[in-house]
């Protein structure tokens, strides 16, 4: 019987990495993350992919570093490739040459060196070890889905709701350059990204659908034993990335624009980087006016005008960058362990080649195929992805 992976870390694996084996300390390693994270975003946009396609590309791009060093793959040419691997998977393909050239456009020549002499080799080649890296788990589910879905049992004022939901939508779209995909379960990152919304858009949840005499928050009936510790962290997490000031980057790391910031003063101050002194998202907001919060990576596309939302009224309170929600209707549910999807679309349904992928002036090493029964816990990586490599 096939195992599935589990792709949920704590925040010791997410320190002890292939990369921090190799000497990149855990700030630039985070860096790293954000740069390639931002670059699939730049990219996609530019190409009018879906926000589905650009946050599962990221996901990909994250999990691939889980298991192999910056330093020996390119940030910039693994991006590229997790953009192309997902443009397949959420059926908006778009050809390699045309993600390398887009891609271009953002990269200084010594960065897009790092492509090599054939950048759509090593693009075509990297997919290989990309696809066996994530074992082939092609599939990934995003919070947006379940922002939405929450969204709509919620009960208010209707501007109020709209403008909560327009918010967390963008902080779901800057988590994407944060570790939290490796951390927590979509959902539960949907119903954290929701709460911080409401504290700063002075939105609050008084009565919701489905609501019953067990459920003392909102959330309660979609996902269980989740504290306010928890949804506190997520929170911060996020915050961060709005009140970090910019410093001067590393010589090898691209320029970036300058990161939003959270306006009001006593939000800014009250944000710390000390998980020990963090203040409660409660007192941080509290009298302070709704921040003005910019997206880093702003992640609409045309294809997304396909989701037609079977519910009008919603529908009608939502404007870009948040687009109709999907045609499933709400339904309530209790959290479980995350399902995930093992088997590949038809386009991945054969196994991979046995033999050592393809070695013509590329970048990447020869390594040997997977044993059978090799582990897929999350705890360390398979002993077949050498940390040194």
């Amino acid at each position: 019987m096939a195992v599935t992976p589990c792709w949920y870390f704590d925040k010791k694996e997410l320190r002890i990495t292939p990369s921090s084996l190799d000497g990149i300390d855990y700030d630039t390693e985070l860096r790293y993350r954000k740069d390639g994270a931002r670059f699939i975003q730049d990219t996609g946009t530019k190409m009018d992919l879906g926000y589905n396609t650009m946050a599962t590309g990221v996901v990909y791009f994250h999990r691939f570093y889980m298991f192999h060093s910056f330093r020996n793959f390119p940030r910039y040419v693994t991006a590229s490739c997790c953009l192309f691997l997902a443009g397949k998977v959420e059926e908006t393909p778009k050809k390699c040459k045309d993600i390398i050239k887009a891609a271009k456009g953002f990269l200084t020549d010594a960065k897009f060196a790092t492509f090599g002499d054939d950048p759509k080799e090593e693009v075509m080649t990297l997919e290989r070890i990309l696809l066996q890296t994530i074992k082939f788990d092609l599939q990934v589910e995003h919070p947006y889905y379940f922002l939405l879905k929450y969204a709509k049992c919620l009960k208010g004022d209707k501007q109020k709701l709209q403008k909560m939901v327009q918010m967390a939508w963008t902080f779901v779209n800057d988590s994407l350059c944060t570790t939290l995909c490796l951390q927590w379960e979509p959902e539960v990152i949907a119903v954290a990204l929701m709460y911080l919304a409401g504290k700063l858009s002075k939105f609050e949840v008084m009565d919701w659908t489905g609501r019953t005499p067990k459920h003392l928050r909102w959330w309660d009936m979609f996902i269980e034993d989740v504290t306010m510790d928890l949804l506190e962290d997520i929170c911060h997490q996020v915050l961060d990335l709005y009140s970090q000031p910019q410093t001067n980057p590393m010589p090898d790391s691209p320029p970036l624009p300058p990161a939003p910031q959270i306006q009001h003063a006593s939000v800014r101050a009250a944000i710390t980087h000390s998980e020990n002194t963090r203040s409660p998202i409660a007192t941080i907001v509290q009298g302070a006016p709704i921040p003005t919060v910019s997206m880093i990576g702003k992640t609409v596309g045309k294809n997304d005008s396909k989701l037609v939302s079977t519910n009008g009224e919603l529908s009608k309170m939502i404007v870009d960058p948040l687009k109709p929600p999907p045609l499933e209707p709400p339904s309530m549910f209790v959290h479980a362990p995350p399902h995930h999807h093992s088997y590949p679309p038809p386009s991945f349904s054969q196994p991979p080649p046995s033999g050592p992928p393809p070695t013509t002036g590329t970048l990447y090493p020869v390594y040997p195929p997977p044993p059978q029964g090799a582990p897929y816990g999350s705890s360390r990586p398979p002993s077949y992805y050498p940390s040194n490599i």
